[in-house]
């Protein structure tokens, strides 16, 4: 155990405390009875120390090292890609910052965009770094998708980002604006073109274009529909409903602690607009209690991981509301978790499955 701490730079004791969570348990003894990793154990510890050293909890990072799906090498893509983002976002606001001290320098008047232009353009190029550690594919959602599909053989998904939903038996063509979620698109994933409200396709290229989580982005959702709907024969959208009287109040999250979530989607048009936008029938879309994409509403019954910055970060809701109103919203619930406040208040969550938070599917 020593010899391994010293190579991992780490100490004896933070070695102990993850032998004695289970997070990473030396599998062998050597005849003095002392502690032995195998090879598998430190290839499991040099994942555990990485995800440590990009900002992971320790619960978070025990969920993606024990993910049986994920491989050595899946695990090394997921690192790669994280690592590339923050290393393209430090350089590309080192370069702003010397741009500016260059203007400073002459005496040029620096605008309140060219200030603002470091920290990046679009909402995705700035949160898309983290999807890849919490935004996988869920099941349940994907087979609802996949069943509004139907037989359609050719599908363009539309705002794609890293492909999660993309139906794996058809021919798909994605469109992403996004550099960063590009490049987080997996080798061998469907061909990318930079687009994604405005498509460089003729009308009917596709059997159905699809629309996951995406719509809320967009600068005229009702346009970027009907545009999908004009290169498909049909359209299936993943999205959200504010028509129901009082829907800021279904998600405790949004009632109890960030009522800034009613002014974010306060432009976002009606789910009935929406719908006669493209002659579409609405269906609810539940989201189980182990939801393995870490969408907004994914933990509702999961309330602790919400203090997990990783967790926020790879959520638009959060970058919209501000950093005043999510530390606050994060104070008052980790202090609500530690009095036993939301147990109290959310008791009749803890034997539910799947919970109708809101998500509609549109299927025209």
């Amino acid at each position: 155990m020593g010899r391994v701490a010293e190579l991992a730079g780490v100490s004896v004791r933070t070695l102990h405390h993850y032998d004695e969570i289970g997070l990473v348990r030396p599998s062998a003894r050597t005849a003095g009875g002392y502690r032995a990793y195998s090879a598998g154990d430190v290839e499991r510890l040099r994942e555990v120390l990485a995800y440590r050293r990009l900002g992971f909890g320790l619960r978070e990072v025990a969920e993606l090292v024990g993910d049986s799906s994920t491989d050595a090498v899946a695990h090394l893509r997921r690192l790669r890609g994280l690592l590339l983002e923050r290393r393209d976002r430090a350089d590309a606001m080192v370069a702003a910052i010397d741009r500016e001290l260059e203007a400073r320098a002459r005496g040029l008047k620096v605008t309140p965009e060219e200030q603002l232009g470091m920290l990046g353009a679009r909402l995705y190029d700035a949160i898309g770094g983290a999807y890849t550690a919490t935004r996988r594919t869920e099941p349940r959602i994907a087979a609802q998708i996949l069943d509004a599909l139907g037989d359609a053989r050719t599908v363009l998904n539309v705002g794609a980002g890293t492909g999660s939903y993309e139906p794996a038996d058809r021919e798909v063509t994605a469109a992403e604006p996004s550099e960063v979620m590009r490049r987080q698109r997996p080798a061998g994933s469907a061909p990318c073109v930079a687009a994604a409200e405005s498509l460089p396709f003729e009308d009917h290229s596709f059997d159905v274009a699809m629309a996951v989580s995406t719509v809320h982005h967009w600068g005229d959702p009702i346009a970027g529909l009907r545009e999908m709907r004009r290169v498909a024969r049909r359209t299936v959208v993943l999205t959200f409903d504010t028509d129901e009287p009082g829907w800021q109040d279904r998600f405790w999250l949004t009632r109890d602690y960030l009522p800034e979530f009613a002014t974010v989607l306060a432009e976002f048009p009606s789910l009935s607009k929406m719908a006669d936008a493209i002659g579409a029938r609405a269906e609810p879309v539940p989201i189980p209690w182990d939801c393995a994409d870490g969408l907004f509403e994914a933990y509702w019954r999961r309330p602790g991981a919400y203090l997990e910055e990783h967790v926020r970060r790879a959520v638009s809701v959060w970058t919209r509301v501000g950093p005043d109103a999510e530390q606050r919203a994060v104070r008052s619930l980790r202090d609500d978790l530690d009095s036993g406040r939301w147990a109290e208040r959310n008791s009749d969550l803890a034997h539910l499955d799947t919970a109708d938070l809101g998500l509609r599917l549109l299927i025209a």
